[in-house]
């Protein structure tokens, strides 16, 4: 046996201790869940967090975020401003303090601030540690100052540089390129959404954001304000845009429980989908927590006690469950939390015992006088319920007839798919087809190796317009539950998947390259994000890109994807060009699929993902484009199409 040498002895000089900063640049996903375009902007919300702490602490009226020309960004407020006296403990400026120390900041101090939402105690500091320049400018006690650093480490120590008579922080920060390396733009889209969630949150703050990048309709930067002068409220007529109500009223409360502060509001509407959006110190805690089980069962005890009283449900042969008491249901609860204990470092679900009791105690308080004083809007909720619970009852037939047909319970796949030989689902992928034409093309021109084909009859059902039950009972829809091998939830949780068996990694909507395609398209998502959400949430889903021309001249031939390309082409080619419009994937022969729309090695997919920190954008606009409400729909397109022929 051949000894150790000096290269892989391990020793105590083996062990390297990665302090603050240093350890933020190592392992950057650790602190802002990852490095491409979700822990990009997580940094904007670090530094905006700062601000809104000072928002609640009752210092702060006003934030201005702006995206800059060179891909930096400033976040500005009108609060106190960090303080920049001398740290008696670390010896230099208490600024410089909190940019570059993980675990500083004045929101561990129950004197500085009661709540707060940023209470890992990474903050800006890691925010620093991951750009390649950030400027803190503060403006306090008539004066401003300033420090700059690289990567985390000061340039100097905090200057004095002027008189003002403004007061607040400023912060500017360039993303590190070596850390983000696909992706440094930001997303004025995602930004604006969660600023105006941010205004919902903290009625009667302003908060303004302004993209340098692009014009406006006006000709100025591309810029919104945000300001909400009833908050939950509001949100709630946000996100029920393009809802029907079934109620006069937006229910409402607003109090302290148990030393906690409660906020809570709820509509009813005609959908048939549940809408529940909570917050913890303004974090969008998507994963749920003990707040949001307390609301539930705030809801479903003192909901179940009133109608058993009114004598409605009398008639019923079966109980009512929870969910029932959900349908068609949109809410919003925010509580704010001095010590809240988050499961996981992205902050996505809340694990304080204390708050389900305190959240379920207002909540009944809130409805019971609620239902007491509106006894038509009551009824008119009751009767909702029950017919959730019949469509229920019957969608339990439906999914049990799915089952029945599953490959867990020995039933075989769908006639119409045609699987692949490969038997490992993280090898495997399926092609959900529009129609039986370009199935028959598909099934042709894939590798049946790993590629499986289930062509799809003509359109979907809606599901965003369907009762559960005619969902479970369309046979499109059951043969793609069939054919992906997973199993629906239980009663209790009639939309929960089992994902053990799933039998491909990926799962591909190929559609024609025009309207009605996309409008399946549109379609097929509505029904993974409102049945299969868990599939969207873990990028199982993808939305494959067939191209729309085929520009030919001689034996040279090529694809064009748009007509920009298509007109480039044509002009490159130069004359006796031939083009072809493809009207649908049908008529592409196998090959040519195979070349452009199959094959891994050349294809392009777009995945499908969910962002967590704007899933209400995602629930608001599957409301918009694919629910009953016309104007709301007919608003979007005129606003997003270039062109568009628009059906009242």
């Amino acid at each position: 046996m051949s000894k150790n040498t000096s290269k892989n002895q391990y020793s105590a000089d083996s062990i390297q201790a990665l302090e603050g900063m240093e350890h933020v640049r190592k392992r950057p996903s650790m602190y802002i869940g990852d490095v491409g375009s979700r822990g990009l902007h997580h940094l904007v919300y670090e530094v905006v967090d700062n601000s809104i702490d000072e928002a609640m602490a009752g210092y702060c009226s006003s934030i201005k975020i702006e995206i800059n020309k060179d891909t930096s960004l400033t976040v500005e407020d009108d609060g106190r401003g960090i303080p920049v006296g001398m740290h008696k403990k670390e010896g230099v400026s208490a600024l410089e303090v909190v940019m570059t120390k993980i675990g500083a900041g004045g929101k561990f101090d129950k004197d500085s601030y009661k709540v707060s939402g940023g209470l890992h105690g990474v903050g800006v500091s890691c925010v620093n540690a991951l750009s390649e320049s950030l400027t803190a400018r503060v403006f306090r006690d008539g004066k401003e100052y300033e420090q700059t650093y690289s990567k985390g480490k000061p340039n100097s120590s905090v200057k004095e540089v002027g008189k003002s008579d403004k007061r607040g922080t400023l912060v500017t920060f360039t993303p590190d390129k070596e850390i983000f390396k696909e992706v440094t733009d930001f997303d004025y889209d995602i930004l604006s959404n969660r600023m105006r969630e941010l205004s919902f949150l903290n009625k009667g703050l302003t908060i303004s954001i302004t993209d340098n990048r692009k014009k406006g309709k006006d000709g100025k930067p591309l810029s919104e304000t945000f300001h909400s002068k009833e908050g939950l409220s509001e949100f709630i007529k946000y996100l029920d845009e393009s809802r029907e109500p079934i109620i006069n009223d937006i229910i409402k409360m607003e109090g302290e429980k148990n030393s906690i502060p409660v906020e809570v509001a709820m509509i009813y509407n005609s959908s048939f989908s549940e809408n529940l959006h909570s917050y913890v110190n303004n974090i969008n805690t998507h994963e749920g927590g003990t707040h949001l089980s307390g609301f539930r069962r705030g809801l479903t005890n003192t909901l179940k006690k009133y109608a058993d009283s009114s004598g409605l449900t009398d008639k019923l042969k079966f109980d009512i469950s929870g969910d029932d008491f959900r349908e068609g249901l949109t809410a919003v609860i925010s509580v704010k939390v001095a010590e809240p204990q988050f499961e996981g470092q992205t902050k996505t679900k809340l694990g304080n015992r204390e708050v389900s009791a305190a959240v379920s105690q207002a909540v009944s308080e809130m409805l019971e006088n609620y239902l007491e004083e509106n006894p038509n809007d009551s009824k008119i909720i009751v009767q909702k319920v029950i017919l959730a619970a019949q469509a229920r009852h019957a969608a339990r037939q439906a999914r049990e007839m799915i089952q029945r047909k599953t490959v867990m319970t020995g039933g075989g796949l769908p006639g119409k798919l045609s699987d692949c030989s490969e038997t490992d689902p993280l090898k495997c992928e399926v092609f959900l087809v529009e129609g039986d034409s370009a199935g028959g093309t598909a099934k042709q021109g894939r590798d049946r190796v790993f590629q499986a084909i289930l062509p799809l009859r003509g359109k979907i059902l809606n599901v965003e317009k369907a009762q559960q039950h005619r969902v479970f009972e369309n046979e499109e829809i059951r043969n793609i539950y069939t054919a992906l091998g997973v199993s629906i939830g239980t009663e209790e949780d009639s939309k929960a998947l089992n994902l053990e068996k799933l039998r491909y990694n990926k799962i591909i909507i190929m559609c024609d390259a025009d309207v009605d395609g996309s409008h399946i398209s549109t379609l097929i998502l509505t029904f993974f994000f409102r049945y299969m959400r868990e599939l969207v949430e873990g990028g199982n889903v993808y939305i494959a890109t067939p191209p729309l021309y085929l520009v030919k001249k001689g034996n040279k031939k090529t694809y064009a994807w748009n007509d920009k390309e298509r007109d480039n082409l044509a002009k490159e080619f130069g004359s006796g060009v031939s083009i072809q419009r493809y009207k649908g994937l049908g008529e592409m022969n196998a090959d040519q699929l195979w070349d452009t729309t199959m094959n891994p090695e050349t294809r392009t997919l777009r995945q499908i993902s969910l962002n967590f920190d704007n899933s209400q954008e995602a629930e608001r606009w599957f409301s918009t484009l694919m629910g009953d409400d016309v104007p709301p729909r007919r608003k979007f397109i005129e606003e997003n199409a270039v062109y568009a022929k628009i059906d009242a």
